[in-house]
Order: C-alpha cells, then structure tokens, then sequence
C-alpha cells in the first residue's frame, strides 16, 4: 500500500489520509468497549500517536488495518486492566465484609478464553453478527450492509448474542461477570 510506504518515509499527508480512512472506524470498534465519546476520541489519537512514532517500523507486508486495531486493542486492555483494579480496590473498600470467592489474581487471558467459548457456542450467523459488531468494530449499518440483512436483523441477533451470553455466565463467578460487563456489554 503506497499510502503506508509514504506515511513510513515521514509524509504528513500520508499520515493524515491513513487518520482519515481509519479513524471513524477504530472510533466505533472502540465504542464497543468504552462506551464514551471522549475516552474513544482519546483512544484514537493515542492510536494514531504510536503510529507516527513507531512509522520507520511499519511492514508493508503486513495488513495496516490490523496493527491499528491491535494497538487499539492492546490500549483498551490496559484501560480495562486498571479499571478492574480500581474496582477492586473500592469493592475491597465498601464490601470487606463480605467474602467474595474469586482468585485474587484474576488472569486476563483466561477469562477471554471463557467468553471466546461462550460466544464460539453461538449459532453461527449470530456468532458472526456478534464478533463483527463487538471484534471488528462494525456499525449495525455496515454489518447490515456487509451481510445483505436488515439493521433490525442485526439488532435482534446482538440482544439474542447478549442474552445468550449472560445466561452462560456462572452467577458465583464475580470475576467474570465483571469481566463481561466492562468488556462486552
């Protein structure tokens, strides 16, 4: 891609035209985790800041889209990571008289596993209505649009994914159920 080769030389106008194409893109994939307009405007200037440190390091070999989203990815975890431990701190705080049973060291990897089961366990049109709208970052309109559906379809299909979801998640494990909430919901 000219465009990546060009942004990896320093070109300013390159930078801004890759920032054009994939901004409001990485805006509605971050969406679906933050939920916030600012901390999703943040999150892609924060995306597209590595990017122009990092440019000298680009592969043109590789899929552009996909290290941006990986980067994306990556800043979200972290952001996830903290609030988790900030809610854990004030949960510690508020209910240290209650006993909740959940490993105090919860393993980040290992609850994706979990809903990644969970979600595999969806039929197959849900499962990819789901993993488009909540992995890839897709809108109800070009998921609609890409699928040849009604945006209504891929409306009722996601609340179906999501109570599927909940109904597999064990009440007793608080860990994931947090997990769930901050992540996918």
């Amino acid at each position: 891609m000219q465009l990546v080769r060009n942004l990896k030389k320093g070109d300013i106008l390159a930078f801004n035209e890759l920032f054009d194409f994939y901004s409001k893109r990485l805006y509605s994939f971050s969406m679906g985790y933050l939920k916030s307009d600012a901390e999703c405007e943040e999150l892609v200037q924060e995306v597209f800041t590595k990017v122009w440190e990092r440019r000298s390091e680009l592969k043109e070999e590789y899929s552009f889209r996909s290290y941006l989203f990986t980067i994306a990815f990556n800043i979200i975890r972290k952001y996830f990571r903290s609030r988790l431990q900030q809610t854990r701190y004030v949960a510690s705080s508020v209910f240290n008289d209650f006993h909740f049973e959940t490993d105090e060291n919860i393993d980040f990897n290992s609850l994706q596993k979990h809903i990644e089961n969970i979600v595999a366990a969806l039929p197959s049109r849900r499962r990819e209505i789901f993993t488009k709208s909540r992995f890839e970052g897709l809108s109800v309109c070009e998921i609609a649009k890409e699928l040849n559906i009604s945006k209504k379809t891929v409306e009722n299909q996601l609340t179906e994914a999501l109570k599927f979801i909940r109904k597999n998640l064990t009440s007793d494990n608080i860990a994931l159920a947090l997990f769930f909430f901050l992540f996918i919901s």
